[in-house]
């Protein structure tokens, strides 16, 4: 067999793993460049001079400090939540690419009203608000895209990509902020309005690219434009229409549908929806969905991203440009991670392994960082102009940059990965919006929360999350079932869905054997 980075229990023909699929995947994933950018460069910029001599931060109590950094942060949380519930209808009634297009165009709004705020702390909440919104949106959006467009034994790698932006954004927000800290005046509003503005660069490309980007070949199926989902179909995988593995994709595809199809004379209602999500085979989806979104926030991982000048303080570093030069390797340590995931271990290790171990030993830095400030007090030393630092400083420092390189190799992109690949096609952009929501309600709660932690607690906010971390790990191990190689058809299985001739909801069914039928003979005529 030799060596590969595909899993192994696929078989999927070789000609699906092109150039095209995984160019389609780098293009929109464009939104999450944008989308790591936002989240990370606004620690940087709240600690810049120029940012809070502008908005006056520079004399506000710490009580006030705490309340206008936690209000700006998660402003933006607040904004991704309400995109990620309340815009799946649009890519289920004007298709995926359509609906991406409408949010990255929402983002770049709140980006421009970011940029323009010349010290008006009000334009700062909007700008973040529905920049906030549009990125939500993406978020939702993006990830389901690349699943129905992606070949199961590489589904997890592409879906990685949008991982990699991700992080890789949030290098770049760090490093923006070191450099123009570096070489931008602290009396100019420029200083801060340079790495808040350049998040509309990935905005603008992702816009410019997602046109040449395809429809999803499943949303064509689900508006019965069959001739369409194949012809998208053929053109992504880069295989003939009569290929065995096109026409077995179109058939798994088409079995589902018919699962989904409304009685005669009906549409989908609320009713339906509620009792669709409160199936055997799926309730069990939406509960690992949406802990695995709030467990991905619980792991303590945002206290660094959102605020990691504050925490390399608690480390005992000073002054502006050392925090924001030690951040920036933050990023450089996720961004790895985040590859080491999506090349390898996603596909090679799997889902379930990866979050049993990713749990286990992510926890290691988080316990040392936590025993270490316990025991040193290495904020306090420094306040009193105690900078010496020994061995025992430089591990914590280490052990930062190697929690974050776990948790991105792990905990981060498997989330993403499995809640956007395990639902049924009826109802995926619903389930997929209920819990991207609740990974940003979790966000919001723990970027709120996190300067009065950290204030408070001191020590104890990495206990906790350590601790948190280790009961995850278990949860993953009782309840994760693994799903690499697996066709999103093949979901249905494995999660203990009903049958096909089980499901009530099949309603009519004569109806939908006359619908199945119609669709199985037009195919065979235009053979």
């Amino acid at each position: 067999m030799g060596f590969n980075l595909h899993a192994d229990n696929s078989s999927d023909p070789p000609e699906v793993r092109n150039w095209r699929v995984h160019l389609i995947a780098t293009v929109v994933s464009m939104g999450a460049i944008a989308m790591g950018y936002d989240t990370s460069v606004i620690g940087g910029t709240l600690a810049l001079d120029s940012f809070r001599g502008h908005f006056a931060l520079a004399r506000a109590s710490d009580l006030e400090t705490d309340t206008m950094e936690g209000n700006i942060v998660s402003t933006f949380q607040a904004g991704c939540f309400f995109g990620s519930l309340l815009t799946f209808p649009l890519a289920e009634r004007f298709g995926r690419k359509m609906a991406i297009i409408m949010a990255v165009s929402v983002f770049c709004v709140g980006g421009s009203l970011m940029t323009a705020a010349s010290g008006k702390l009000g334009m700062i909440y909007a700008g973040r608000a529905i920049a906030g919104f549009g990125i939500g949106s993406v978020s939702l959006q993006v990830p389901v895209y690349i699943a129905e467009t992606s070949p199961p034994s590489i589904r997890g790698r592409l879906v990685g990509i949008f991982e990699i932006c991700s992080q890789g954004g949030g290098m770049c927000g760090f490093w923006i902020n070191y450099v123009v800290n570096r070489t931008i005046s602290s009396t100019r509003m420029a200083q801060w309005q340079v790495p808040l503005g350049l998040q509309l660069l990935p905005g603008a490309l992702l816009l410019l690219g997602i046109f040449w980007c395809p429809e999803t070949p499943r949303w064509y199926a689900k508006q019965d434009r069959w001739e369409e989902a194949e012809r998208c179909l053929t053109w992504i995988r880069t295989l003939p229409s009569d290929h065995p593995a096109i026409q077995e994709e179109l058939q798994q595809i088409r079995e589902q549908i018919v699962i989904g199809l409304p009685a005669a004379g009906t549409k989908h209602g609320l009713g339906y929806y509620v009792r669709r999500l409160s199936q055997k085979g799926t309730r069990n989806r939406i509960g690992i969905g949406l802990l695995l979104m709030a467990f991905q926030n619980l792991t303590g991982v945002n206290i660094i991203t959102y605020y990691s000048p504050r925490i390399f303080e608690t480390l005992g570093i000073t002054g502006t440009d050392t925090k924001l030069f030690a951040t920036g390797f933050y990023g450089v340590a996720k961004t790895l991670g985040m590859v080491i995931f999506s090349v390898w271990l996603v596909e090679k290790v799997g889902r379930r392994s990866g979050l049993i171990w990713g749990a286990f030993i992510g926890s290691l830095p988080m316990w040392y960082i936590g025993g270490y400030v316990l025991r040193a007090d290495p904020a306090g030393a420094a306040a009193r102009g105690e900078t010496a630092r020994n061995a025992w400083s430089y591990i914590a420092m280490v052990c930062v940059y190697l929690y974050g390189l776990i948790y991105c190799a792990t905990w981060q992109g498997i989330t993403w990965v499995i809640c956007s690949e395990v639902f049924p096609i009826d109802i995926r952009m619903l389930c997929v919006a209920i819990t991207t929501a609740d990974q940003w309600l979790w966000s919001f709660i723990i970027s709120r929360t996190t300067p009065y932690m950290i204030t408070s607690m001191g020590y104890g906010t990495y206990f906790f999350f350590a601790s948190l971390m280790v009961c995850m790990g278990f949860w993953a191990w009782w309840f994760i079932p693994e799903t690499k190689g697996k066709t999103l058809e093949e979901m249905e299985v494995l999660f203990g869905a009903q049958p096909m001739g089980d499901v009530e909801l099949k309603r009519g069914d004569d109806e939908a054997e006359r619908k199945k039928g119609e669709v199985t003979t037009a195919h065979i005529e235009r053979k």
